[in-house]
């Protein structure tokens, strides 16, 4: 092994030591310090409790002029639609399909009452 590659070696390995121990070390400290806050923040509790608070009620939030016409538009639209899914469309489309055909029928009686006979040839 050269002089330059052990040095390089040797520079890699003390600076990752290096840097796992402080990430250990900074590591254990956050979780001591979450730990102090818990017991300081149990102990002034125990001490001093804190008053309780009365529970909130939920806020009422009225809506405005634009929500109140959707509400209303989707109110109709719905009620539009009950009415739609209602209908027997099978019988519509029968009446519809009589009137058509007495509607043909009465059109070509009276073409055929406006229109002579043509006269026999003897």
């Amino acid at each position: 092994m050269g002089f330059t590659t052990g040095l390089l070696g040797g520079f890699t390995l003390t600076a990752s030591i290096v840097y796992l121990s402080l990430t250990v070390h900074n590591q254990t400290r956050l979780r001591q310090s979450a730990l102090l806050n818990q017991q300081a923040q149990l102990l002034n509790s125990t001490i001093d409790p804190q008053p309780v608070l009365a529970p909130q009620r939920p806020r009422e939030v009225k809506a405005g002029l634009v929500e109140t016409a959707k509400d209303m538009w989707n109110a109709e639209l719905e009620r539009e639609v009950r009415v739609i899914q209602a209908i027997d469309w099978h019988n519509v489309w029968n009446r519809v399909e009589e009137s058509i055909s007495s509607a043909y029928r009465t059109a070509f009686e009276k073409g055929r009452e406006a229109v002579p006979d043509p006269p026999k040839k003897s």
